[in-house]
């Protein structure tokens, strides 16, 4: 059974939503997302708290609290060596456990779940998160402790935001740089690889975006294969541009020892849960094209958006579903690999979500649907002008949002015989 991914990026979208927004200062920024996850129905969450570091490295006060539980003393503490689960975030980041605090217990929280926020502090006694986030509710499901791990993320990245907004202007030239780079290492909009013809294009939303994708030609004894790659990292601007090229320059290097295509996915999912402790999250489709009699191509996809397989002779469309979770956000995660055959005339259409998730300024989305429709209407169309048509209508679709996303096409195509 398929991993939930799509929920996976449900969850994600909604957190971002909430996430958005100007904050003054962390405890601010915190407290919004405190009563907007007890607020949403779906969490199952009846309670939450902040709690803050202190300077003597020994304890943490209480900063906030909402919901429906009896009141909290206003700054109340806790002490370190009394809560061992507290250091453990720093490994795990997040952990269910049973109150055995007897203020907290009067209170009504009997079972919560942790996770820990922003910078990592390192103290004579240890390390331990500027912030910790607690929410409690009669029972912790299964899908909420995984979306602590999005929570802790998310409100990670923000609260960095905030903090590096006064020196944003000095970073600038090394990210026109950077964005040099990353256009340098994208590589030629056309390919043709024996009778298929590809064409790609990614338009990020500033100097630099999360989105990627490449072309990977790999020769060995056996046979000759093309591999082709599209991937989206969740975070914005430069640490998105990293992790992008991190997954990159990964596939490129493992493509040397001719791993199987899901041994190389649950290795990328632990790199990148181990190097990306904030930035976590990042999408990926990777197929590659060979040159066997029925053109078989295999494929995995780990939270990507389901790329378009449209079949012209038959005018039928299949739906390139996810075969793994997101990249990072569990460590230990198995993929799958499933495979397609592509006919002659055959279109294969992978996009990041900035295509398919672009909106009006009313909130409608463009959707698959307008996107298979420009296939099906422009099947005798190369590739190049399949990808330009769908970029133009979304752009002409989005041009009034305030709400913009890196946009990313590869169009690949068999020819007829």
């Amino acid at each position: 059974m398929y991993y939930d991914s799509l929920n996976q990026r449900d969850t994600y979208k909604l957190l971002e939503q909430i996430t958005t927004g100007k904050f003054k200062t962390g405890i601010e920024f915190l407290s919004n997302l405190i009563n907007e996850v007890v607020k949403h129905e779906e969490f199952k969450i009846i309670g939450g708290r902040i709690w803050e570091l202190n300077s003597d490295g020994y304890s943490y006060t209480l900063k906030y609290q909402h919901g429906n539980v009896r009141h909290i003393p206003d700054n109340y503490q806790i002490l370190i060596k009394d809560h061992p689960i507290v250091e453990d975030l720093v490994t795990v980041r997040t952990k269910l456990n049973y109150e055995k605090d007897p203020v907290l217990l009067q209170t009504g929280i009997f079972v919560y779940s942790v996770t820990g926020v922003g910078e990592i502090i390192k103290t004579s006694h240890g390390k331990f998160y500027q912030y910790i986030l607690g929410f409690n509710a009669p029972e912790i499901l299964q899908s909420f402790y995984e979306t602590l791990s999005i929570i802790s993320s998310l409100a990670t990245v923000a609260l960095r935001g905030l903090l590096s907004e006064q020196v944003q202007k000095k970073m600038q030239r090394d990210i026109d740089k950077a964005a040099e780079i990353q256009r340098n290492l994208l590589p030629e909009h056309y390919m043709e690889f024996h009778d298929y013809k590809i064409f790609g294009a990614c338009i990020p939303d500033s100097e630099v975006g999360g989105d990627y994708f490449d072309y990977l030609r790999n020769m060995d004894d056996e046979e000759e294969r093309l591999g082709v790659l599209i991937c989206d990292a969740a975070s914005k601007g430069l640490p998105a541009a990293i992790q992008a090229l991190f997954v990159s320059g990964a596939v490129k290097m493992a493509q040397v020892f001719s791993p199987k295509m899901s041994s190389l996915f649950s290795r990328l999912n632990t790199l990148v849960f181990e190097t990306f402790p904030y930035e976590r999250f990042v999408t990926l489709f990777y197929c590659e094209l060979s040159l066997t009699t029925n053109r078989l191509v295999l494929y995995a996809n780990a939270g990507h958006c389901s790329p378009i397989h449209y079949r012209p002779d038959k005018d039928s469309v299949t739906m390139l579903e996810p075969t793994g979770g997101l990249l990072g956000i569990v460590k230990n995660q198995k993929f799958k690999v499933e495979n397609l055959i592509m006919r002659p005339g055959d279109i294969l259409a992978l996009y990041t979500d900035g295509i398919n998730e672009a909106q009006t300024s009313e909130g409608e989305f463009f959707g698959e649907q307008r996107i298979i429709d420009i296939i099906r209407e422009n099947k005798e169309e190369s590739p190049r002008n399949i990808a330009y048509k769908i970029i133009e209508s979304v752009q002409k679709f989005a041009v009034n949002t305030p709400y913009t996303d890196d946009r990313t096409v590869i169009i690949i195509k068999r020819d007829k015989e």
